[in-house]
């Protein structure tokens, strides 16, 4: 029987244990959208996972969704990450960027545009945060069919820049309301064009967006988050069997690495994903508005279910010693949700192992 701590092969990488850190926004980043010294320990002292991944990463400007979020689009940006993986990979560990353009879910007073978006949809009673605190989503300004192609593919170009700054791979952020996720939608996406309507019309920005990214470095160095149904950020889907069914028989030739479930309010969703798609699936076991974090039982629940990796989010804010409590079936620490976004290294490198790791921290050179 499969367990947590079996090693996999995730395309050039050999994942020495099936314990994924999920992507989670933590808003550490500087004002110019770098990563910072603090951000390499943090993910540094988790680097015992079998893979990390990164909080979303903004390709673009326009992308971004709130702010001190970290960006992938300037020569600074790279060379800022550097530390982040120089740390991780002296500590053993390996880890994907994730490429997320926030679509509409962002705002003019955040980066000086108009967020972008299928249709000019908003989201409804959705408040962004912004530099002055959480306003209303705005109304976004409908991308025009010959401005697509340019943002699907600004995908690619930042996950060539992750390729310099050290990244193993990137995963495309496809879920939880965002820009991938709202073209998608059945209610966000109101498009008459090649990029909307029918159900091959609605998965064409994502099959290209991850066809570009799979081209630039190499579809084994490439994953993709999905999150069926979850109606996160007013993003409704109609019929998600046939959906997300042509979704994955387009993507299933390219051959990538893995991917990622989550959010998904109901099992046989997941169920049907693991039946279409052969190669590398991560479930993420959290369900939608759920206050607990997901723990070694839902693991347990779905590695027989034909799961392949199991991604913690929360579990391992408090946990940077995750996979060892779970080796050791250790009580796992509780986070302090005040500290989630509120700046500073209170809550975010400051948790302490229960026992010491398996070898000591080793600070990368920036």
């Amino acid at each position: 029987m499969t367990s947590l701590f079996d090693n996999l092969p995730l395309g050039e990488l050999r994942l020495p244990n099936r314990i994924v850190m999920s992507p989670m926004t933590r808003v550490r980043s500087g004002g110019e959208g770098l990563a910072t010294a603090s951000m390499a320990t943090y993910y540094a002292q988790r680097a015992t996972a079998g893979l990390i991944i990164t909080e979303g990463i903004q390709p673009s400007l326009e992308g971004q969704s709130n702010p001190l979020t970290p960006g992938l689009y300037n020569a600074a940006q790279i060379d800022s990450w550097r530390q982040v993986t120089s740390a991780v990979h002296v500590n053993g560990g390996r880890i994907f960027a994730q490429i997320m353009h926030a679509g509409r879910i962002s705002h003019p007073d955040t980066t000086g545009y108009q967020p972008v978006a299928p249709s000019a949809v908003a989201a409804r009673d959705a408040y962004v945060f912004t530099p002055s605190g959480p306003q209303l989503a705005p109304v976004p300004r409908a991308l025009a069919t010959s401005e697509v192609p340019a943002v699907a593919e600004s995908y690619a170009a930042a996950a060539r820049r992750a390729m310099e700054a050290g990244f193993d791979g990137v995963e495309l952020h496809g879920a939880n309301g965002y820009l991938i996720g709202q073209f998608l939608s059945s209610n966000a996406n109101l498009r008459t064009d090649r990029y909307g309507g029918t159900v091959s019309g609605r998965i064409r920005f994502a099959v290209e967006a991850v066809t570009a990214t799979a081209d630039a470095i190499g579809a084994d160095r490439v994953g993709l988050r999905v999150s069926p149904g979850a109606g996160i950020w007013d993003v409704s889907e109609s019929e998600i069997p046939e959906l997300y069914g042509a979704l994955l028989e387009e993507l299933a030739p390219l051959g990538l690495a893995y991917l990622h479930v989550g959010a998904s309010p109901d099992d046989d969703v997941i169920r049907g994903l693991r039946r279409a798609w052969e190669g590398a699936l991560i479930v993420n076991p959290s369900k939608p508005g759920s206050a607990v974090p997901s723990a070694r039982e839902d693991a347990d629940h779905w590695l027989p279910e034909g799961a392949d990796l199991i991604s913690f989010g929360r579990a391992f804010l408090a946990n940077p010693d995750l996979v060892e409590r779970l080796r050791a079936d250790h009580p796992l620490a509780v986070a302090d949700v005040d500290t989630y976004y509120q700046g500073g290294d209170e809550g975010y490198i400051t948790y302490q192992p229960f026992c010491h790791a398996p070898s000591a921290l080793v600070a990368a050179e920036g």
